[in-house]
């Protein structure tokens, strides 16, 4: 028998995988869309990446990407999904029309922007916002923050009144701060303490309903 809290916004430490509270406790379709940044395996996690950069302490989440397990389980608990760097995926995700493409709005020495996978059947969209955004509400305090207002932008766009939303690797939790200031329901994982602490401190600060 599951051991799933039906509890409707949830922001758990721990791991996503876990058989006792994770993905695997959880029902078939449960979640109405499940937006998700996994770990690429490309080292993004932690040091500083250029002059000006703030610096983070290396944890080692991004030592390898996320694997096939995860993934069957992500499918089989929600119903729709976006997936931030699933050029990194490729293998474990089907073919879609519908995929995301965040414009970071500056000429930088990184890549322009980041793209994601949608399983809607929608033609490919563009999210145009510039970078400078990913300390509002509540500071930089992750490495690969992303900022509130593309998560709102997500929402907007991408789900309807009522959803349930699922974020399996939360980090900075600015998902949670959009679905808080949207009025979106939410189960949210983190599975490093420091950083959970850290999301919980945001998430106090800026989860007051943003209007932009």
């Amino acid at each position: 028998m599951s051991n799933y809290d039906c509890t409707k916004n949830k922001f758990i430490l721990g791991d996503c995988m876990d058989p006792e509270y994770g993905l695997p406790s959880y029902p078939d379709k449960f979640f109405d869309l499940a937006i998700v940044d996994p770990p690429y395996g490309i080292g993004r996690d932690g040091g500083s990446t250029g002059k000006y950069w703030k610096w983070y302490e290396p944890k080692q989440w991004d030592h390898a990407p996320t694997n096939k397990n995860y993934f069957f389980e992500l499918f089989r608990v929600s119903k729709n999904q976006i997936v931030w760097g699933a050029n990194y995926f490729t293998d474990f995700l089907p073919p879609s029309m519908g995929w995301i493409f965040w414009d970071k709005g500056q000429d930088l020495t990184m890549s322009d922007g980041e793209l994601a996978f949608s399983s809607y059947e929608k033609a490919l969209r563009r999210a145009r916002l510039n970078r400078c955004y990913i300390g509002e509400s509540g500071g930089n305090i992750h490495p690969t923050q992303k900022p509130v207002r593309l998560y709102r932008w997500l929402l907007e766009n991408y789900a309807q009144p009522g959803d349930l939303i699922l974020d399996t690797h939360v980090g900075s939790a600015s998902s949670l701060i959009a679905c808080e200031s949207m009025d979106f329901n939410y189960h949210g994982f983190e599975i490093d303490p420091d950083y959970y602490a850290a999301a919980k401190k945001r998430m106090s600060a800026g989860i007051q309903k943003v209007m932009f």
